[in-house]
């Protein structure tokens, strides 16, 4: 996986494949809600997997019945890389198994 920065339009054009993704300053984004605790826990527990896989990690919040992330790649200075989008889809494509919205 490359960790060469993407510009703003490939971030972008990326973006346009991940909805409820968003770039906050130098990080991608999302905000998962779920409709209990521990479905919740179940994902942050699987994006755990998911990001143990890559060995690629990001910040994971697990609120009472959400789920939060957000990702950079620290050997690129911090920028997103292909490494990011690539966390996110795998996260995207796990989510609906929690019944995460």
């Amino acid at each position: 996986m490359a960790v060469e920065p993407l510009s703003q339009k490939e971030i972008e054009d990326r973006l346009s494949e991940l909805p409820g993704w968003s770039l906050d300053g130098d990080r991608l984004t999302r905000v998962y809600r779920l409709d209990s605790h521990f479905a919740a826990a179940s994902l942050a527990v699987h994006v755990a997997r998911i990001q143990d896989e890559l060995d690629h990690h990001s910040e994971l919040t697990l609120g009472y019945n959400t789920v939060s992330l957000a990702v950079n790649t620290h050997s690129a200075g911090g920028s997103v890389t292909d490494l990011d989008v690539e966390l996110a889809r795998r996260v995207e494509a796990a989510a609906p198994a929690h019944g995460a919205r």
